[in-house]
């Protein structure tokens, strides 16, 4: 399996920022040490013109050359500089990179993104660019250019926060289904409608989760098929936050709920031979260790449904079968 990390680049924060950005290091080492025969890449960073598929060029500009303003850098959570422009834009091309590889092989994992907050001409929650918008557009793009009109995309969000900004870019759009599993009482406030929104109460446990998640997937699906063609590529994001060690998510999924979600995700798009790029998005664990354990799972289940779709069904058609030569 394919897996992209641009662990290297990091933005350039204050002392006692609350925004772990020491996981994304401490996750490849463990991968590397834990998660033997996966293909590790470095991924190139997204130019400004795939960004422009989903952000506002103005926008563009603005991250790129320093000029957001305090306000827009507060709602961000980053202070500007250079190095968190870098990281942003790595972060979009490894879900890019992702994506592309989960349509060849399957199943492919980037170790960082999931940045679902931001919107086209602004950034939210230590969101900059929407690297699952981004890549969606571009892998659309792509597939029109070997003949095939439309690539249905779906994104399966299951961070513990609204993924209020890719909602919004893809208000009306028939050709993305949104599906977010949430906190109600969490970040957003003021969420966007998605296609399929399930609110979840504080303190939600194993069983009634993992309950709606098989209901909103089967959901999902359905209303779907019923609109035409299903889907070709999802994104899941698969954020750490719904765990109960979480300091911002307050759900209480235990390390195994937490294995459970995954496994019946890959399970259910392995079934419908949906290829899948994953995104970690957040996890904010008061033990650091705890989150990079729940992602490290995440990632170890990635490459079984790897192996499970490379030993799949030789009668069903390829990804790229179906993307038309």
């Amino acid at each position: 399996m394919q897996v992209f990390s641009n662990h290297r680049f990091f933005a350039d924060l204050p002392a006692g920022h609350r925004f772990p950005v020491a996981k994304y290091g401490l996750l490849h080492g463990r991968v590397l040490a834990d998660c033997q025969g996966l293909r590790l890449a470095e991924a190139e960073t997204a130019s400004d013109g795939e960004l422009a598929l989903v952000h506002s060029p103005d926008y563009i500009s603005a991250v790129t050359e320093g000029r957001l303003s305090a306000a827009a850098q507060r709602e961000i959570g980053f202070p500007w500089s250079a190095a968190m422009v870098s990281r942003s834009k790595r972060s979009v091309g490894a879900t890019i990179a992702a994506a592309r590889a989960a349509l060849a092989e399957g199943v492919a994992l980037q170790l960082a993104g999931g940045t679902h907050h931001a919107g086209a001409d602004k950034g939210s929650g230590y969101c900059v660019f929407n690297d699952v918008a981004v890549a969606a557009r571009l892998m659309q793009a792509e597939a029109h250019r070997r003949g095939r009109l439309a690539l249905r995309i779906w994104v399966i969000d299951l961070d513990v926060h609204q993924g209020n900004g890719t909602a919004a870019i893809f208000r009306n759009d028939a050709t993305v289904f949104t599906l977010s599993l949430h906190g109600a009482k969490n970040f957003p406030f003021r969420k966007e409608a998605s296609d399929l929104d399930v609110d979840l109460p504080d303190g939600c446990t194993d069983s009634p989760y993992l309950a709606a998640l098989d209901s909103a997937l089967d959901q999902a699906w359905a209303r779907q098929v019923a609109s035409g063609e299903p889907p070709g590529l999802a994104f899941f994001l698969a954020g750490a936050d719904p765990h109960e060690g979480d300091r911002l998510g307050r759900l209480k999924l235990s390390d195994a709920g937490m294995a459970e979600r995954d496994r019946r995700v890959f399970d259910f798009v392995g079934r419908h031979r949906v290829p899948v790029a994953v995104s970690m998005a957040g996890g904010y664990g008061h033990d650091i260790h705890s989150t990079v354990a729940v992602q490290l799972r995440t990632v170890q289940l990635a490459r079984q449904a790897w192996r499970d779709w490379q030993g799949g069904d030789s009668q069903a058609p390829t990804p790229m079968e179906q993307s038309g030569p």
